[in-house]
């Protein structure tokens, strides 16, 4: 029988709301029970060695697996990192303790990141600083991407964003990675380490009501028929599948459900996307439209 190849992954959890565990653990197909206990594709094994929303184990036993992990699978495993990280203080966001001494997760993650195969950034408050790191940023939140950049740490980085992302989005980078390997996998991301197979369109361009938008159709409040441009969809500005994919295994999303767009998935969020239920400016919509110009885009 041929081998079976594990592929360790270190869950850590920073300032975020738990959503983006909790969106994974709702996966339909393949549902979580199969991820973690069969394997992702024939001979390869997703190995989740810790995450606290979701083990039984506490205390000094699973600080060690976490420290052991630099160690022993030093090079090979790959750090999943859910929200932002404070470094405002050392109290800040604390994991664990070494020597009567409190860990902030920004240590931790560092560390981590440091000797791992790859980051995954799960959710917008990991890739961008999304809501913890909005004004005024009391606890100084960063994403995982700036803190790597301070620290000088070079592991590849790829950013799975949303507020949550949807599971999908997850799994298929890992089951991609665990097929093609890392090195094809970072041919495929966009300029802001996206997998452009799920953020390649703008959330405008696949939208059910994108006909209203092009004859002008639009709602005046929410419950009326129509585009919900004017009433601060973020569509044309937001790189993201939802339309055609949808959440809660296909049953819904956001402007299915009468709401705009937030935008979620940008860097913009929340803070320069806000006010949220407002149009947004022509001036600040055509900075955001080249900002976020597809990466496949020719160059001006």
């Amino acid at each position: 029988m041929a081998k079976v190849v594990e592929i360790p992954v270190v869950w850590m959890q920073g300032a975020a709301c738990t959503g983006c565990v909790v969106s994974l653990l709702n996966s339909l197909s393949p549902g979580i029970a199969r991820l973690v206990l069969r394997e992702l594709v024939p001979g390869k094994h997703v190995s989740l060695r810790f995450l606290v929303t979701a083990m039984a184990g506490q205390g000094r036993q699973v600080m060690d697996v976490v420290r052991d992990e630099t160690v022993k699978d030093k090079g090979n495993y790959i750090l999943v990192m859910e929200g932002s990280v404070p470094v405002g203080h050392p109290a800040y966001g604390t994991v664990g303790e070494e020597g009567g001494r409190e860990i902030p997760i920004a240590e931790i993650a560092g560390n981590l990141a440091r000797h791992a195969a790859a980051v995954v950034c799960m959710g917008t408050c990991s890739s961008f600083g999304g809501i913890p790191a909005a004004s005024p940023n009391p606890t100084g939140c960063v994403s995982m991407g700036e803190l790597l950049a301070r620290e000088k740490i070079t592991t590849p980085v790829v950013n799975i964003p949303g507020c949550p992302p949807h599971p999908d989005w997850l799994i298929g980078s890992l089951l991609a990675v665990a097929v093609y390997g890392l090195g094809p996998v970072a041919g495929l991301l966009d300029d802001l380490k996206r997998p452009k197979i799920f953020y390649g369109k703008l959330v405008h361009e696949t939208c059910p009501r994108r006909a209203d938008f092009d004859a002008a159709r639009f709602a005046k409040k929410f419950g009326d028929p129509g585009c919900l441009y004017l009433l601060g969809c973020r569509g044309p500005a937001s790189y993201a599948d939802c339309p055609t994919r949808m959440f809660n295994s296909g049953t819904n999303w956001c402007i299915g459900a009468g709401g705009p767009c937030h935008g979620c998935v940008e860097p913009e969020f929340p803070d320069r996307f806000s006010p949220l239920y407002e149009k947004i400016d022509d001036r600040r919509m055509d900075r955001f439209r080249l900002l976020q110009k597809p990466a496949t885009a020719p160059k001006a």
